[in-house]
């Protein structure tokens, strides 16, 4: 069954992911004409259970669990439906043009993991088809290819907005991506295909949970990266110059940069946390009100600029101590206009015929297509995984690459 997909020139990945909070399916087709992959999404449906958990200042791993649940048979049908397969799986036989199926195994919370792997493991059952299990950061990855207009694209299509094609031989290996994301911050060497070193990660908490909980200090809703992004934009650079220092040199608005200079590739967030917390008990102690607009968007600001500076002087030491000139990011952090905007300014000084891969805005946050990208990328390297067969299938919630 796996050995006729890797030999089809044509083939469609449905593919789920159910990692943490947001319920997603999508159908995506590959024609493969000589070096060149034409890829199509036929859909992309997301479920999000942001404003279930918004009250609660955080994902509730049981209550994702139950959400999951509610929504897979609704995604699906939309999912189906928009891809223009639903026709074929009313009619009589019930199958769907459907070649392979992926789903998201790890890392992530396992009610929600497992949940998504039950879901898909009964489709497959049901529709006699292959399916195999996927690396959720392998698919932030492969969101950085779900882009027109980049480089290791080629033309657009003319038939559909959500078609494109590359090459692999474009993508220049080895390479570097940087994975920011709620529940990861790592640096990871891309050796060759499907071959990944992690050579640097955070120690306690991801740049995504310490925006979260200085969202949550800041009186500011949840998720908290938007929220202080949105905040730090409200203030002109020249206004936060002014305003960092405090009239009368009463305080200054500053926060550490924790392991800026050290000899690693490692990260640590927790620390800046704790001086978020401190700097905000001191400015109430002299009698600074830390909900006039102006004061919070500098802190904001602060905060933002603080991470920022963090990844992109680990990244762009990890791309020199390694001769790397591409770099991948990947994650919901990176949704961050101003870490995108920095990142490549660095990127132009600091090194020479640099690659910058990064995913659309809607490509950032978990979604399924790019799990199914992920797996097209182990049918075409005839990855092993495709042999472990659905009854093989575990979720694991700290599954590393």
């Amino acid at each position: 069954m796996y050995q006729n997909i890797k030999n089809k020139n044509n083939i469609n990945i449905l593919a789920v992911e159910t990692s943490c909070d947001e319920t997603s399916i999508a159908i995506l087709n590959f024609k493969k004409k000589d070096k060149e992959v034409r890829v199509k999404i036929l859909s992309n449906v997301v479920a999000s259970q942001i404003k279930i958990h918004a009250k609660w200042g955080g994902v509730v791993p049981n209550l994702a669990k139950r959400e999951h649940q509610r929504n897979l048979p609704i995604v699906l049908k939309r999912s189906l439906k928009e891809s223009g397969l639903l026709k074929i799986l009313n009619s009589k036989s019930k199958i769907p043009k459907i070649d392979l199926l992926a789903v998201t195994i790890g890392p992530g919370l396992e009610p929600s993991l497992w949940t998504g792997i039950n879901f898909a493991q009964n489709l497959a059952k049901q529709w006699g088809k292959p399916i195999i299990g996927i690396n959720h950061l392998e698919g932030h990855i492969a969101s950085a290819f779900l882009k027109e207009g980049q480089k290791i694209l080629r033309r657009k299509s003319r038939d559909t907005k959500n078609s494109f094609g590359f090459q692999i031989s474009d993508f220049k290996i080895p390479s570097m991506a940087l994975l920011v994301s709620g529940g990861h911050t790592e640096l990871v060497l891309i050796k060759d295909w499907l071959k990944y070193k992690i050579i640097g990660q955070t120690r306690d908490d991801a740049a995504g949970e310490a925006f979260d909980k200085a969202a949550k200090m800041l009186g500011l809703p949840y998720p908290g990266g938007p929220e202080i992004a949105k905040m730090a934009e409200t203030i002109s650079n020249s206004e936060f110059l002014i305003s960092k220092q405090i009239p009368n040199n009463k305080f200054q608005i500053k926060l550490p940069r924790p392991m800026i200079n050290s000899k690693d590739y490692d990260f640590s967030f927790s620390g800046l946390k704790t001086a978020l917390l401190y700097l905000l008990r001191d400015l109430r102690q002299k009698g600074l009100n830390t909900d006039n607009r102006l004061l919070k968007a500098n802190i904001c600001k602060e905060f933002q600029q603080a991470v920022i500076d963090v990844l992109i002087k680990k990244t762009i030491k990890a791309m020199r101590d390694y001769n790397i000139q591409t770099l991948i990011l990947g994650g919901g952090v990176t949704a961050n206009q101003e870490l995108r905007r920095q990142m490549e300014n660095a990127l132009k000084k600091e090194i020479q015929n640099f690659n910058l891969l990064i995913p659309d805005l809607k490509f950032t946050t978990d979604n399924a297509a790019m799990i199914g990208f992920a797996a097209y990328f182990h049918v075409i390297k005839n990855s092993s995984i495709l042999l472990r067969g659905w009854k093989n299938l575990t979720a694991d919630g700290n599954l590393n690459l």
